[in-house]
């Protein structure tokens, strides 16, 4: 099993902690948001991880590191980035976005999926916004299910009153099947896809939740991965300041 972590954004909401170091630089109790997830996934066994880079990437330069560089990250958004590194899309892999910071039980949870496509899920995900003024609710990745439990849609700000919502934390889990599954609908869509591409303007310019969308409409199995545990994002000061809160308890 190997981990892929984006981290090409520039954070411009984090200034000026991120006027000359990328967002994932960002220090939190003395360690960049990179070094904690690196430090997290090498406690649960996993030595094979790569960061694709963009913004300043001459500025993260940790040992042992597999290196990616989206070339072209100030026009396009995280899914081209994922497939920068299509290469060590080959066998199980673990997807984060690298301004998250979270604890080894979220990733053992995340570990212990037997599926071939889930995506971390936090169902009670509403806690995660008091006093986020910075980041309101409306930009959450929601997540709606059926009666069953299947995920139906993954966009932000899912309003369908009686509908039961997560929120999308940022994690995907591939089996060696769902890696070759992903890899061959985006050369599909590379191929043949022209315009919007679902909530984004282009393919280009998709993020992670256009592409499982994309997945989920062409009747691919992605299932919920329904996590417990500390996590949060950092995208502005103030959640730095949560982060700080959330992990200094």
């Amino acid at each position: 099993m190997n981990a892929i972590i984006l981290a090409a954004g520039e954070g411009s909401r984090l200034q000026p902690e991120t006027t000359n170091i990328p967002k994932v630089m960002v220090k939190l109790f003395g360690k960049s948001l990179l070094e904690m997830q690196i430090d997290v996934f090498k406690k649960c066994g996993i030595n094979d991880i790569s960061i694709v880079t963009g913004y300043l990437a001459d500025k993260i330069t940790f040992p042992s590191i597999n290196y990616f560089k989206n070339e072209n990250y100030s026009s396009t958004a995280g899914n081209e980035s994922l497939f920068c590194a299509k290469e060590k899309l080959q066998d199980s892999t673990i997807i984060t976005y690298g301004d998250l910071v979270f604890e080894k039980a979220v990733i053992e949870q995340v570990i212990d999926f037997k599926g071939d496509i889930g995506i971390a899920v936090e169902l009670d995900w509403k806690l995660h916004y008091g006093g986020r003024t910075l980041h309101p609710m409306s930009e959450a990745d929601n997540v709606m299910f059926d009666k069953e439990g299947n995920i139906l849609e993954i966009r932000k700000n899912i309003q369908k009153p009686n509908s039961k919502i997560g929120e999308f934390v940022g994690i995907v889990k591939l089996s060696k099947k769902g890696s070759s599954i992903l890899l061959k609908k985006f050369y599909e869509l590379q191929k043949s896809h022209n315009g919007r591409f679902h909530n984004a303007p282009s393919l280009k310019q998709a993020i992670i939740p256009d592409m499982i969308q994309e997945l989920i409409d062409s009747e691919i199995n992605v299932e919920p991965i329904l996590i417990l545990g500390k996590w949060c994002e950092v995208d502005t000061p103030q959640d730095l300041e949560i982060a700080q809160k959330i992990f200094g308890e």
